[in-house]
């Protein structure tokens, strides 16, 4: 296939201090795959997806990622593990390092907008080092027009120099690698790394602070979609939930499966112009949307293929974080424009290896605030090296990484949001039932879609209305009867048959629950509090 000729519009990147002398600017998806392949950085797959390997990181690196100390930052962030303090002074010098070696680089440049509903929008430049990158951000953020690059100035920019290595004793980073927010400049500099999902997070982090402090705006890390009613129904959960396929309904328009925001206007908007998605193990029964998807345009990260192109989605041996990004339009089920309204219903997906939790439960705004802020979900032999049986692990707000602000600034949004728009919150375990991990067994999904759906219109509410059974630990609401699901199914307790140990297991991980929600303790109201499991 020839490629096309080059955009007209040039570009100087001078103002950022970069001198380059040959600068990419708004190349096509087919110029980019061509690119790639002429510098031996991929291969095209049997579908005619490109496959790429993003080198020593095929994931984030939480533990190198800051934020620039300034004026805007300094008494609204929250500084710890996950907000590291980075100065304004060793940010540009370390700012001049990678500009000086980005200038003798070809470079690929792409503007780009972010968030789906104009009220809100903001303006992304992106400078890479990678044609890949550049391919990556063309498919993931939302795509200027050619009218509206004439005029085009970005508020953000985003600078990634994966080739970049820093020196730590000199730049004041942990290693080699680094991502870095500076609010006062508008800039996400990441280096060292050639993960792409360090590109899309910076800019969602950054949105994470602007949007709540600036623009009354509540920020999520969740999926949606809509049904032929209008009504919107929000996923939040975290990797291995389920939060992607759950979303992906073929009765439902998708309007985003990662990022969104909710407005005052109770409207609910896609922050991205594409999908980020695992395909560990994906199949064409399991997941057909996804796999459909995978064709010409989309681009694989850190898979495995044959001779003859085609993709072995089981093999992990180079990460099980194999991912594929593709523009949102490579689903046919979505929402136009990504912009929803009118929320109806929120789920909380976890998967408990404990099996404890209901497989659908009812939440009071307090609960849901405290199970939001907690962001559960547990960890099984063979994730990661050393475990060997369930472990709890709690992400606040379901996406802690990624949140600036304190995450019961976030939590408290979310209670005064649902109480205003009568929202109902749904906590799903998609996890284990009939004992833990182990014994138990996996959620059948399909009873878990049967609860959505029913959840979504209403007849589980019509059903169970003011005959709940209220959960003996963690106090929440279990249904007693749910459309096309056992009976017997929705008490966890019943499937396991041996109570001593359903409670003994309960109260152990109501303990892990607790003693996690300390460090939030003393900024949480007392209907948050009150929202925790019970102890013995």
């Amino acid at each position: 296939m020839k490629s096309p000729a080059l955009f007209t519009k040039t570009i100087s990147l001078d103002s950022y201090s970069i001198t380059s002398k040959k600068v990419n600017y708004q190349l096509s998806p087919i110029q980019l795959h061509e690119s790639v392949i002429n510098k031996k950085q991929g291969v095209q797959t049997s579908t005619g997806a490109l496959a790429i390997r993003t080198g020593e990181f095929t994931g984030r690196s939480p533990k190198d990622r800051f934020i620039v100390n300034d004026a805007i930052t300094k008494d609204r962030v929250w500084w710890g593990d996950v907000n590291i303090p980075f100065s304004a002074q060793n940010f540009d010098l370390l700012y001049n390092k990678v500009t000086a070696y980005l200038s003798q680089k070809e470079l690929f440049v792409r503007d780009s907008y972010a968030c789906s509903d104009p009220k809100y929008r903001t303006s992304i430049r992106v400078i890479n080092e990678y044609p890949w990158s550049n391919y990556f951000a063309y498919n993931m953020f939302l795509r200027p027009t050619d009218s509206e690059l004439t005029d085009f100035e970005p508020e953000w920019t985003v600078i990634n120099a994966p080739g970049f290595m820093a020196d730590p004793e000199l730049d004041a980073t942990r290693q080699h690698n680094f991502a870095i927010l500076n609010f006062t400049k508008k800039i996400a500099l990441i280096g060292g790394t050639g993960y792409t999902g360090e590109i899309k997070k910076g800019i969602f982090s950054a949105l994470n602070f602007i949007l709540p402090v600036f623009k009354n705006t509540l920020p999520m890390h969740c999926s949606a979609n809509v049904g032929p009613e209008g009504d919107t129904a929000i996923f939040f959960g975290l990797s291995g939930t389920g939060k992607t396929t759950l979303s992906t309904d073929k009765t439902r328009q998708l309007i985003g499966d990662d990022e969104h925001g909710w407005t005052n206007d109770n409207t609910i908007f896609n922050f991205e112009g594409g999908c980020y998605a695992k395909v560990i193990n994906l199949s064409k029964t399991s997941e057909p949307e996804i796999f459909s998807a995978i064709r010409k345009g989309a681009i694989l990260e850190n898979v495995i293929l044959d001779d003859h192109g085609v993709v072995d989605y089981s093999d992990t041996s180079i990460t099980p974080n194999t991912r594929v990004s593709y523009p949102l339009d490579f689903i046919e089920n979505i929402q136009p424009n990504s912009i929803g309204k009118n929320p109806k219903n929120i789920f909380f997906l976890t998967a408990d290896a404990f099996g404890v939790l209901p497989p659908i439960s009812k939440l009071t705004p307090g609960q849901a605030a405290y199970h939001f802020i907690s962001g559960y979900t547990a960890k099984v032999a063979g994730t990661e090296a050393g475990i060997t049986e369930p472990v709890p692990s709690f992400s606040a707000c379901f996406g802690a990484p990624f949140m600036p602000l304190h995450p019961t600034k976030y939590a408290e949004m979310l209670s005064a949001k649902m109480k205003s728009s009568g929202v109902n919150v749904w906590l799903v375990n998609t996890g284990w039932t009939g004992g833990p991990y182990g014994i138990g067994s996996r959620m059948k999904l399909s009873y878990t879609r049967a609860m959505i759906n029913a959840a979504i219109d209403g007849t589980l509410e019509a059903a169970n209305k003011d005959n709940y059974h209220v959960h003996s630990v963690f106090g929440v609401l279990q249904p007693r009867v749910c459309p096309n699901v056992p009976t017997e199914f929705l008490s966890p307790r019943k499937t396991w048959q041996n109570d001593k140990g359903f409670y003994e297991t309960a109260y152990k991980l109501a303990k892990s629950f607790r003693d996690n929600f300390k460090k939030f303790e003393s900024y949480a109201n007392s209907e948050i509090l009150e929202g925790g499991p019970n102890s013995i």
